[in-house]
C-alpha cells in the first residue's frame, strides 16, 4: 500500500509514466479497496478551515443590537434614580434575551448549512476501468477523474487525455478561461502555470478530458490560500435591515418621550425625580419588543428547513424573503416545464420515416438511416452500457438519440471509429461535432439545432449511398417537416456528416470541419411536460406572476410545450434569438411591458443575461432557472438564481440561490409560496409584538398626566413580565403559521414595500392596542373603585396599597388575557379566523397555554408575587378576564370582515408588471 510519506515528495509535472508510477496507480484507475485504504492514510479530500471561535462576536451582537441598548440606558437609569432592583432585573432580561437571540441564530445557521448533506459534490471516477460516481471528500491521489464542461475540480490532478477549458479566477483572478490539455509540452516553471494540470476549487468551462489525481484535501493550491481561512461575516436579510431600523425609530421615540417626561413629570405633575425617572424607565422598557429580531431569524430558518424537504434548497436565510416578492419567473423548457425524460419518435431520412413506436427493422448499412445512426453514435458524449443491464448516462437528448439508433442496429461502441478531436456543443452555434477516424478517411459527424445544420449542409444523402445536391427544394422541404413536427411540441435535431483525406486533420478549425456537409436524418423527439406543472402555472397566473420562457429550443416546440402547460392565457409571443439580438433596449423594455406572456427561443445565455436585467430595471423580482457553465452570469444577477439539482453543472449550482433537487418548475412555485407565506408570518408577529406597546405605554401616560393623582398601573417589573414571560412562546408559534387562504391570490409586493408600514401599525398600536388599553384600564379603575380609592388618595400604605396591588395585578392580567385575544387576531391579515381553523396551529395553543400557567404562577406563587408586586385574585375578578380576548378578536375581525367588503381597485387586483 502507499503511504503518505512516499506521494509527499511526488512531482507533479515530471513524465506521466513516472507519474502513474510514483503514485502507484494505473490509468484504470484504483481498486475500491486501495482507494478505501488510501483514506485512511491520506484522510477525506476536504479543506478544513480553521475560523477560531465566532460564537463570542454572535453573542456580542446580541448585546449591542437597538433593542438591547435601549434596555441599557433603562438599566442606567434606574441605578441612577436608585432602584437597584429594577436596575437588575431589567440586566436579567437583557442577558435572557441575548441569549435566546443568540440560540435561534444559531439555530438558523446551522439550518443553512446542513443544506450541504442535501446536494453533496460528486465526481466522477475510475475504478478498475469502470467508471462510477462518489463524494468528492472520497478522493485519493492515484485516483483517475473524468472532467466535462461544468465540473468542479475536485482536487489537483495532472491531465492523461483529453483537453479542457478551465477558469482560474479562484486561483488568479484571471477572468479569461485557460486550455489546458494533455500534450502540452513543456513541464518547467511554477507549478500554477503548468499546461496540463488542473487546481481544485477551478471550473471547466469547456471539453472533456481524464487526469490523475495528486494532490487532495489541504495539500491542493487551494489549500494552501490563507483566506480561505476567513470566515463570512453575517449577511443581513433586507428583512432585518428594515426591522433594524424600525428598532432604532422605536428607541429614538421612547428616548424622547422618556427624557421629555422627566421634566414635565417634576415641573408641570408635581411629580419627586425620583417617581419621574421610574416613569421614564417604564416607558423605554414598555416600548422594546425584545423578541422581536430573534423571532424573524427564526421564521427565516424554519423557512429554509420547509422549502429544503418541499426539494428547493435554499442558500441563505435572505432568500427565503425575496422570493416572496418574485414577479417574473425566467424558466427553462427541458427538464424545468417537461420530465426531461426524452425518447425518439421520429426519424426522417430520404429514404423515409422511421417510427420507434413499436419493433423498428434494421436498414442496411449504406442507407441513410443506417449512416444517421452510425453518425448519432459517433457524435455523442452520452454512454449506455449493454454490459451493465442497459446503465445510462449524459445528456438526456443524447441518451434518446442513441437509444433510437440502437434500434436502428448501430454499435454504442465502434472499434473502427477512433475519436480524433471533438467540437463541443456550443449554446451560440447550437451544434456540437466530432472528427473520427475510420481506416484511412476522415469523418466528421455534426448535429444539432436543423437550421444550423442545413446551412452548412451543401449535399443530402441519397440511396445506396450516393448523395446529391441540397437543393431549394430539398430546403423548402426539410424547413416545413422542421416546422410541423415543432408545432406538435417535439424537439427537432438534424444530423450530417462529411468525409474527408486523413493529411487534412492538422490544424482543422470548426469552421472549416463543419462546413460543406451532408445531411443524413432528421430526428424528432418527445419530452412530456411534467403533470404537476400546468397546476403550478395556474397559480402562478392567480399570483400576479408573470412566466417567460427562455431557451434553446425551436419556437414552435417551445411554444407547444408552453401552451400545453397553460402558458400564454392571456397571449403568448415567440422571440427568436436573431429577432433579439437585434433588438434595441428601448424596444426590449417596451416587450418586456406587454401584457402577453413570451417565449425566447433559440436564445443564447447571454439572451438570459439581458432580459434579466431589463427585467430588474423595471423594478421587477426575478426568479431565472438556468443549469449550464454559461448560466451562472443570469442566475448571479437576478434576485433568485435557481439552478438545477440534478441535471445542472457544480458551476450553476454554485452561482445560484437556490438549487432544485427535482429539476422541477413545480417546485419554483411552491418556494415562491413558502417565501410569501414567511413574510406573512412576520407581520403576524409584528402585529402581535407590537399591539402590547400601547396597552402598556397608556398606564404611564395616565399616571404621568394625572400628576400622581392617578396611582401607577402597571409596574415596570410587570411590563418585563409580560415581555419576556408571556409574549415570547405566541410570538414564535405565529412565525409556523400555515399559509392564509388566497395566499397565492394576491399579487407580489413590490420590492420597496416595508415590512411595517402604516396598516401594521394603525392595527397594531391603534386597533389591537387601543382596545386592549382601554379594556385593561376599565379593570385597574374597576378594582380601585370597588376597593374604596378615590382621586389623589395615598396607595402607598393602608388598606388602599393592598387595593392597588389588586389593581395593578387586574392590569397585568389583563394585558395577557388581551395577548391572547391579539395572537389568535394575528393570525391571518385577511381572512376570517374561522377560514384559517381555530386549532390549526398547535404551537400557538401550546404557547397560549404556557402565557397562561406562566400569569398563574405570577399572582400566586408568594416568591413571585414578591419580585412582580402582585397579589392573588379574587375568582369573581378572574371571571372578569374571561370576556377580554373575544372583545380584542372579535373588533379586529370586524375590522377584517370591513376591508373584506370594501372594493380594492383595479391597480390593486393587477398583476405585477402588467397594466391595469
Amino acid at each position: 500500500m502507499v503511504t503518505a510519506a512516499e506521494t509527499a515528495h511526488v512531482d507533479p509535472q515530471e513524465s506521466t509514466d513516472r507519474l502513474l508510477r510514483d503514485l502507484r496507480t494505473r490509468r484504470d484507475g484504483l481498486s475500491r479497496r486501495e482507494a478505501e485504504r488510501r483514506t485512511l492514510v491520506y484522510g477525506t479530500n476536504e479543506l478544513k478551515r480553521h475560523r477560531g471561535r465566532t460564537w463570542p462576536r454572535q453573542l456580542l451582537r446580541q448585546f449591542t443590537h437597538p433593542l438591547a441598548l435601549l434596555l441599557w440606558t433603562a438599566a442606567l437609569l434606574a441605578g441612577v434614580s436608585g432602584s437597584a432592583p429594577l436596575g437588575v432585573a431589567i440586566v436579567v432580561v437583557i442577558l435572557l434575551n441575548a441569549a435566546f437571540a443568540f440560540v435561534q441564530e444559531r439555530h438558523a445557521e446551522q439550518a443553512v448549512e446542513a443544506l450541504a448533506a442535501f446536494l453533496p459534490t460528486r465526481a466522477r471516477v475510475a475504478r478498475q476501468g469502470t467508471t462510477e460516481t462518489v463524494d468528492v471528500q472520497s478522493l485519493v491521489p492515484g485516483d483517475v477523474i473524468f472532467l466535462s464542461e461544468g465540473d468542479r475540480v475536485s482536487a489537483d490532478a495532472r491531465l492523461l487525455s483529453g483537453s479542457v477549458e478551465v477558469d482560474l479566477s479562484t486561483l488568479t483572478g484571471e477572468s479569461v478561461p485557460v486550455l489546458i490539455r494533455f500534450d502540452a509540452g513543456s513541464t518547467t516553471g511554477p507549478l500554477i502555470e503548468a499546461a496540463d494540470i488542473v487546481f481544485c476549487g477551478t471550473n471547466v468551462v469547456g471539453g472533456d478530458a481524464t487526469a490523475v489525481v495528486f494532490a487532495t484535501g489541504m495539500h491542493t493550491e487551494l489549500g494552501r490560500i490563507a483566506a480561505l481561512s476567513q470566515r463570512v461575516g453575517h449577511e443581513e436579510s433586507p428583512l432585518e435591515k428594515q426591522v433594524k431600523r424600525v428598532a432604532w425609530l422605536i428607541a429614538a421615540v421612547a428616548v424622547a418621550m422618556g427624557l421629555a417626561f422627566i421634566p414635565l413629570g417634576t415641573l408641570m405633575a408635581g411629580l419627586s425625580l425620583d417617581d419621574s425617572v421610574n416613569f421614564a424607565i417604564g416607558l423605554l422598557v414598555a416600548n422594546v419588543p425584545e423578541g422581536l429580531l430573534p423571532t424573524i431569524t427564526l421564521a427565516l430558518a424554519v423557512g429554509v428547513r420547509t422549502l429544503a424537504r418541499q426539494g428547493a434548497l435554499v442558500k441563505r436565510l435572505s432568500a427565503v424573503e425575496t422570493l416572496g416578492s418574485t414577479s417574473v419567473i425566467c424558466t427553462d423548457k427541458t427538464g424545468t416545464l417537461t420530465m426531461n425524460r426524452m425518447r425518439t419518435t421520429r426519424l426522417w431520412t430520404p429514404d423515409g420515416v422511421v417510427t420507434f413506436d413499436g419493433a423498428v427493422p434494421v436498414p442496411a448499412p449504406e442507407t441513410s438511416a443506417g449512416r444517421a445512426a452510425r453518425a448519432v453514435v459517433a457524435c455523442c458524449s452520452a454512454e449506455i452500457r449493454i454490459p451493465s443491464n442497459g446503465a445510462e448516462s449524459g445528456d438526456p437528448t443524447e441518451v434518446a438519440l442513441l437509444h433510437a439508433a440502437l434500434s436502428l442496429g448501430a454499435a454504442t461502441e465502434d472499434a473502427a471509429a477512433i475519436r480524433v478531436s471533438q467540437f463541443h456543443f456550443d449554446p451560440e452555434l447550437r451544434r456540437m461535432s466530432t472528427v473520427d477516424r475510420i481506416g484511412d478517411t476522415l469523418h466528421i459527424h455534426a448535429k444539432g439545432a436543423p437550421e444550423e445544420i442545413f446551412d452548412r449542409c451543401t449535399r443530402i444523402a441519397g440511396p445506396a449511398g450516393v448523395d446529391t445536391a441540397f437543393t431549394g427544394s430539398d430546403r423548402e422541404f426539410t424547413a416545413n417537416l422542421v416546422r410541423d413536427w415543432a408545432r406538435e411540441g417535439l424537439r427537432v435535431l438534424a444530423v450530417a456528416e462529411r468525409h474527408l483525406d486523413a493529411g487534412t486533420h492538422p490544424g482543422l478549425t470548426r469552421e472549416e470541419a463543419e462546413s460543406a456537409l451532408t445531411l443524413l436524418g432528421i430526428a424528432a423527439m418527445l419530452d412530456p411536460p411534467r403533470p404537476e406543472v400546468a397546476a403550478a402555472v395556474a397559480r402562478c397566473h392567480s399570483a400576479g406572476i408573470r412566466i417567460i420562457v427562455v431557451t434553446g429550443d425551436h419556437g414552435l416546440t417551445a411554444r407547444g410545450i408552453a401552451r400545453s402547460v397553460g402558458i400564454g392565457h392571456a397571449g403568448l409571443r415567440v422571440v427568436t434569438g436573431s429577432e433579439l439580438e437585434q433588438m434595441p433596449e428601448p424596444d426590449l423594455d417596451r416587450l418586456l411591458a406587454t401584457d402577453v406572456e413570451l417565449i425566447f427561443a433559440r436564445s443564447s445565455p447571454e439572451a438570459k443575461l439581458r432580459i434579466t436585467d431589463a427585467l430588474r430595471d423595471s423594478g421587477q423580482v426575478v426568479a431565472m432557472t438556468g443549469d449550464g457553465v454559461n448560466d451562472a452570469p443570469a442566475l448571479r444577477r437576478s434576485d433568485i438564481g435557481v439552478a438545477m439539482g440534478k441535471s445542472g453543472t457544480d458551476v450553476a449550482r454554485e452561482a445560484a440561490t437556490m438549487v432544485l433537487t427535482d429539476d422541477n418548475f413545480a417546485t419554483i412555485v411552491s418556494a415562491v409560496e413558502a417565501g410569501r407565506r414567511v413574510y406573512d408570518n412576520v407581520r403576524k408577529f409584528i402585529v402581535y409584538i407590537f399591539a402590547h406597546a400601547t396597552p402598556e405605554v397608556v398606564p404611564f401616560l395616565v399616571y404621568a398626566l394625572s400628576g400622581g393623582q392617578v396611582p401607577l398601573p402597571l409596574t415596570v417589573m410587570q411590563i418585563l413580565a409580560i415581555d419576556l414571560g408571556t409574549e415570547t412562546l405566541p410570538a414564535l408559534a405565529l412565525g409556523r403559521e400555515k399559509a392564509e387562504p388566497g395566499l397565492m391570490d394576491r399579487r407580489p409586493r413590490k420590492r420597496t414595500q416595508n415590512v411595517v408600514d402604516r396598516g401594521i401599525l394603525v392595527r397594531s398600536w391603534g386597533l389591537l392596542g387601543g382596545v386592549s388599553a382601554v379594556l385593561v384600564m376599565a379593570l385597574f379603575f374597576t378594582t380601585l373603585l370597588d376597593g374604596g380609592w378615590y382621586l389623589g388618595a395615598d396607595v402607598g400604605a393602608g388598606s388602599l396599597h393592598h387595593t392597588w396591588q389588586s389593581a395593578t395585578t387586574m392590569s397585568f392580567l389583563g394585558i395577557v388575557a388581551c395577548q391572547i385575544g391579539t395572537a389568535f387576531a394575528s393570525r391571518t391579515e385577511h381572512a376570517a379566523l374561522t377560514e384559517v381553523g381555530i386549532a390549526s396551529n398547535p404551537l400557538l395553543l401550546w404557547g397560549t397555554a404556557f402565557e397562561v400557567c406562566f400569569a398563574a404562577l405570577v399572582v400566586t406563587v408568594p416568591p413571585l408575587r414578591l419580585v412582580f408586586g402582585t397579589v392573588t385574585p379574587s375568582w369573581h375578578r378572574v371571571l372578569w378576564l374571561l370576556p377580554l380576548p373575544f372583545v380584542v378578536w372579535g373588533c379586529d375581525e370586524l375590522w377584517r370582515w370591513h376591508r373584506r367588503r370594501t372594493p380594492r381597485s383595479t391597480a390593486t387586483r393587477s398583476p405585477a408588471g402588467i397594466a391595469p
